[in-house]
């Protein structure tokens, strides 16, 4: 018997107080730029358990405007912006040629918290992006090595075939370079912090840039 989408999606409830906490947001409180209260709840996530809590959607646009979005693995964040790497002619890397804007969002439920970022994306010096892979896992590298991001793909066995021959690459050349490997770096105009609250009197502190430096305030939730 097929599974019935709609029955499942109504037996299903967000922030089970089981395995949930949903701490206060203070705005008041909150520190003068984003980053430090991203790094904040970047490290509470990680105490709570949250399961990769360093994963995050990145949405692009086409040539054309249309959406698109994907999960990705952040790979840092400082005044530089926040960091993601992926070969510069796969799909995003081709959509963040025609139009070098994106948006990040995470998401960690264990503590009921959002992260919604956006601005202008820019690639670090080549040197950078060889420095990141080169510190990265054997399997980081064989995938980055394995190269045709987003081409049609003619078989399971042609993925495999070179899969494997990027994996013996990379443990034999654990130096090896990926030329099309970029390192990205989201400048950020706008960050959102999301903390839901049971009564759904949910808080959202923005955090905007303006010449003078950061604005926050409050939005309706």
């Amino acid at each position: 018997m097929e599974p019935d989408l709609h029955e499942l999606l109504r037996s299903l409830r967000v922030w089970d107080p089981a395995v949930t906490d949903l701490p206060p947001l203070d705005p008041d409180a909150a520190p003068a730029e984003p980053l430090a209260l991203f790094t904040r709840w970047f490290a509470e996530a990680v105490a709570a358990g949250q399961p990769e809590p360093h994963t995050m959607s990145l949405a692009t646009a086409d040539a054309e405007g249309l959406p698109d979005a994907r999960i990705v693995m952040l790979h840092g964040a400082d005044a530089d912006g926040w960091s993601f790497a992926t070969h510069a002619h796969s799909r995003k890397g081709g959509q963040l040629a025609d139009r070098p804007y994106a948006a990040l969002a995470f998401y960690w439920p264990v503590l009921g918290r959002q992260v919604r970022v956006r601005g202008p994306v820019g690639a670090a010096p080549a040197e950078e992006a060889r420095a990141d892979l080169r510190v990265r896992s054997t399997g980081a590298l064989a995938a980055a090595l394995t190269g045709s991001q987003s081409a049609v793909l003619g078989s399971v066995e042609e993925l495999a075939r070179a899969s494997e021959e990027a994996w013996e690459r990379a443990r034999r050349e654990p130096d090896a370079p990926a030329p099309s490997w970029t390192l990205y770096r989201l400048l950020p105009d706008e960050v959102e912090f999301f903390q839901g609250d049971a009564r759904r009197r949910h808080v959202r502190l923005r955090y905007r840039r303006e010449a003078r430096g950061w604005v926050r305030e409050l939005l309706w939730p």
